[in-house]
C-alpha cells in the first residue's frame, strides 16, 4: 500500500456540499458465509458491519476437492468466460466493472494475469491507478475513475481503484475525518449512478495473512526473477497492517451495497484465489445473461448473391 492517495479537490463534481452527517452502519448482521445458496458470491459476499478477521485469510469457502479441482475449474471457466464475455461485446449494451484491491502481494497481478487474460483482449480495459499526477490531483479524486470507466460491451478491471482514497488516505492522515467519512457517501453515490447506467460493478478484496505477506516478500527478494516487484516501502507498510485492516473493514462496511457488492476473497492460497474469482465472474456475467442480437437479415436473398 505504497501508493498516495489525491488529494483533489472536495466535494467531488461540487455534489455534496457540506458535511454528511455521521455514517450508521447497516443494521444488520454480516452475511459472510453464512448466505442460503451454494453459489461462491453467495459465500463471499459481505455485507453489514464486517471486519477483516472475521475472515479466515487461509480458508477455502466453497472449494470441494483442493487444488487439484481448483485448477480444474478454472481451466473449465476459460471457455466460459470468454463465450459471455464475447455476448456482452455483442451485445453492446451494457458492461463489466471488475475492481480488485489488496494488501501488497495479495494476488491483484496474479488475478489479472490468470483470471482476467481469459476474456476477449479487444473489449478489456485493464487500468492499475498509481500515485495521481499533478493533473488528477486538481480534480476530485474519482475524476480520473470517470475516465477509465468501461464503455458498452467491455469489461473494465481496476487494479487498485477509488478505494485508495479511504484507504491510504485513512491510515496515513492524508485527508481530515470528514472529508474520509464524506467519500464513502460519494463512492455510494458514484457507483449507483455508474450501475444505473448498464455497467455491473463487481469487487474483490483479495485477503491475505501478515505471514504470508511476509513470505511474498521475502520470496521476492531471494528469487532474481521477483526482485523488480520488491519495494522497500512495504517492510514500513507492514507496520501499519492493524490500521489498514481496520480500513478495509469501514471501507466495505459502507460501501458494499446491492448495487456494487464486496466480495472478500481468502487468498493465501492462490489456487482458491483463482478458482473463487472466476467462479464470481462467471456466476456474474451469467446473471447479466447477456445476448447476441438477432439482426433482421433476408437470408435467402443474402445467400443467393454469395453464390453469385
Amino acid at each position: 500500500m505504497s501508493e498516495q492517495s489525491s488529494a483533489g479537490a472536495e466535494p467531488e463534481d461540487g455534489r455534496l456540499g457540506g458535511e454528511d452527517p455521521p455514517w450508521v452502519f447497516w443494521s444488520r448482521a454480516l452475511s459472510f458465509g453464512a448466505v442460503a445458496g451454494t453459489a461462491v458470491g453467495d459465500r463471499l459476499r459481505a455485507s453489514g458491519t464486517f471486519r477483516m478477521s472475521d475472515v479466515d485469510p487461509d480458508s477455502t469457502p466453497g472449494l470441494r476437492g483442493g487444488r487439484r479441482a481448483a485448477e480444474r475449474d478454472v481451466k473449465k471457466h476459460q471457455d466460459d468466460l470468454f463465450e459471455l464475455h464475447q455476448r456482452l461485446y455483442a451485445e453492446n449494451k451494457r458492461s463489466l466493472l471488475v475492481v480488485l484491491q489488496g494488501m501488497d502481494t495479495s494476488g491483484k497481478d496474479g488475478t489479472v494475469t490468470h483470471v482476467v487474460r481469459n476474456f476477449n483482449p479487444q473489449g478489456v480495459l485493464i487500468t492499475p491507478f498509481k500515485a495521481p499526477t499533478p493533473e488528477e490531483r486538481r480534480h476530485g479524486f474519482l475524476w480520473r475513475i470517470r475516465r477509465r470507466l468501461p464503455q458498452a460491451g467491455d469489461i473494465g478491471i481496476f487494479n487498485r481503484s477509488h478505494y485508495e482514497d479511504v484507504l491510504i488516505a485513512r491510515v496515513h492522515n492524508l485527508a481530515p475525518p470528514t472529508v474520509i467519512e464524506r467519500r464513502y457517501r460519494q463512492i455510494n453515490d458514484f457507483e449507483k449512478e455508474v450501475a444505473r447506467s448498464g455497467t455491473r460493478i463487481v469487487k474483490f478484496c483479495l485477503h491475505i495473512s501478515y505471514d504470508e505477506q511476509r513470505k511474498r516478500l521475502v520470496d521476492r527478494l531471494k528469487n532474481p526473477d521477483k526482485r523488480w516487484k520488491f519495494n522497500e516501502g512495504d517492510i514500513e507498510e507492514r507496520a501499519r497492517w492493524d490500521d489498514y485492516m481496520s480500513a478495509y473493514g469501514l471501507a466495505i462496511s459502507r460501501c458494499s451495497t446491492p448495487e456494487a457488492p464486496w466480495y472478500v476473497v481468502p487468498a493465501d492460497d492462490k489456487a482458491y484465489r483463482n478458482w473463487a474469482v472466476s467462479q464470481i465472474l462467471v456466476e456474474t456475467l451469467r446473471d447479466m445473461n447477456p445476448r447476441y442480437p438477432r439482426p433482421k437479415l433476408d437470408i435467402p436473398r443474402l445467400l443467393k448473391r454469395l453464390r453469385d
